[in-house]
């Protein structure tokens, strides 16, 4: 009787150095964005239902390879892969050096509008927020190098492409880079429960950023302190608070709907 081998029960190896993105409308918003995957892994029997993005996929270069279903079940650990998994080149954050370098520019066109993630480690709640930060037109978000999700297959499937139309900054220290914004002129808005203005008495009109809090402990101490303002979101039902990536959507678009008003832009 024949015994298969350890790397046989495994399964196909993926290839080494690249970042895996997995989902159909994942794959269809890299090809939006003329972002080829070096290789596609595409689900056995697939057939037809992927055949129109894998076309596109190949015309940009890709290398598909047909692999069994336990194959791509492995790899993305149960989530929903829809048959397909594209391998790209990995999302690198940029540095607070990059931030300030970008921030005169945003100045001289429109008020920057940026999102601070401070502790904010779950990959589900990342990813959401970077969507919500996308819609809402933010110019950027901030995290710190420490306590905070990396940017990951999980982020950049929930994120539904935002995660590489929005500019994510990794800063060392967190602290320091909002006293940097402070003096470009840039108003800091932390969010906490215990706040007594509410977020649609904050000004987001001039050049603003927003910190939402850690899932549990909300922001820390130092992150806190550097605040302009405090602010919350009025609750008027049973629950206390919110997940942070459903408060972090509230308060980016009531900053978009001021800005709107505030240009005479149209809300819709």
């Amino acid at each position: 009787m024949s015994v298969k081998s350890s790397s046989a029960r495994r399964g196909p190896r993926p290839p080494e150095g690249l970042d895996h993105v997995f989902g159909v409308h994942a794959l269809e918003s890299l090809l939006e964005r003329g972002e080829a995957p070096k290789v596609l892994w595409t689900q056995q029997g697939a057939g037809k239902r992927l055949q129109a993005v894998v076309s596109r996929a190949k015309a940009l270069g890709a290398s598909v390879q047909e692999q069994p279903r336990e194959a791509l079940d492995q790899l993305t650990q149960g989530a929903s892969h829809q048959g397909v998994v594209a391998f790209c080149q990995p999302l690198t954050p940029e540095s607070e050096a990059s931030l300030m370098l970008k921030l005169r520019a945003w100045q001289a066109d429109t008020p920057p509008l940026f999102l601070v993630l401070d502790g904010v480690t779950d990959v589900h709640n990342f990813g959401a927020c970077l969507r919500s930060a996308d819609a809402a037109g933010a110019h950027g978000v901030i995290v710190a190098k420490d306590k905070a999700a990396p940017l990951n297959a999980t982020v950049r499937k929930v994120a539904c492409g935002a995660a590489e139309s929005v500019p994510v900054y990794q800063v060392t220290n967190l602290a320091r880079t909002l006293a940097a914004l402070k003096d470009a002129g840039v108003w800091i808005t932390g969010t906490a429960g215990e706040a007594r203005a509410s977020v649609y008495d904050i000004d987001f009109t001039g050049p603003v950023a927003l910190i939402m809090g850690a899932e549990a402990k909300g922001m820390r101490r130092l992150t806190r302190e550097a605040c302009d303002y405090l602010a919350k979101l009025p609750m008027a039902g049973q629950v206390s608070s919110l997940n942070v990536s459903v408060a972090t959507g509230i308060c980016l678009f009531e900053a978009l709907r001021q800005r709107r008003l505030a240009s005479h832009a149209p809300l819709l």
